[in-house]
């Protein structure tokens, strides 16, 4: 056993929460992926995680809706789906917390940066819901913000791919994958695997991002325990 890191922060899209449905919340998907971060944070690894919330309502993308309001509402997903992880963990005899940027007291703690480093140093995984807070910010910022604000010393992404490409690799074949890549290449190139504002925040911050494939079962536990480069890596 080789871990390379002992505090993270993982972002998980709320796509890969739904599964083979492509909307809302398949239990099997959120099963899997909770039995391998509560197999990291038994190894000693302390975990927190940015959900986002496309499974049900993508703020963004949502036409007829005022854009602040849209991303209002994407916010209030990302807590359904935190809620969705803590009882996953939680069934799995992993204690967590959630902390809502949206102020909920009946269902979450509010963020509060040095509660969050003390629930992750007691063990707990933190689950931040509710992105920013803010209209107009995406969950990737906010994983950046997150890793930032609790001293993490890396960002997984977690996606549908094997990590970095200079194309999109589900529509083109000859798409070249790029293991380790420098910020600021990927801010010129404008890669869509993450917004530029959390690539820049993660930069500044001198944090590294790993892309990597979640879907593919073992993955997080080869990432994490085994200490195996997987995956595509900016920094």
């Amino acid at each position: 056993m080789s871990k390379k890191y002992s505090r993270v922060l993982l972002k998980l899209s709320g796509e890969i929460l739904a599964g083979a449905q492509h909307f809302g919340i398949d239990n099997d998907a959120v099963q899997s992926i909770c039995s391998e971060i509560a197999e990291a944070a038994k190894a000693g690894i302390e975990i927190s995680i940015v959900v986002g919330g496309g499974n049900i309502i993508r703020g963004a993308q949502t036409t007829n809706i005022e854009r602040a309001q849209a991303d209002c509402m994407g916010m209030l997903g990302t807590v359904i789906n935190a809620l969705a992880l803590q009882d996953a963990l939680e069934r799995m005899g992993q204690p967590t917390r959630v902390q809502s940027a949206i102020e909920m007291r009946q269902v979450a703690e509010p963020v509060v940066r040095r509660r969050a480093v003390r629930h992750l140093e007691k063990g707990r995984v933190v689950i931040f819901a509710a992105g920013t807070g803010s209209p107009y910010f995406s969950t990737d910022t906010t994983a950046a913000l997150r890793a930032s604000e609790t001293g993490s010393q890396c960002v997984l992404k977690a996606t549908k791919v094997d990590g970095i490409y200079d194309k999109d690799p589900m529509k083109f074949s000859d798409a070249v994958k790029l293991p380790h890549i420098k910020f600021i290449d990927a801010l010129q190139m404008q890669l869509k695997v993450m917004d530029a504002a959390a690539f820049s925040l993660c930069q500044e911050n001198n944090i590294p991002i790993i892309v990597f494939d979640v879907a593919k079962k073992g993955n997080l536990r080869r990432l994490l325990i085994d200490g195996e480069e997987i995956g595509s890596l900016v920094s």
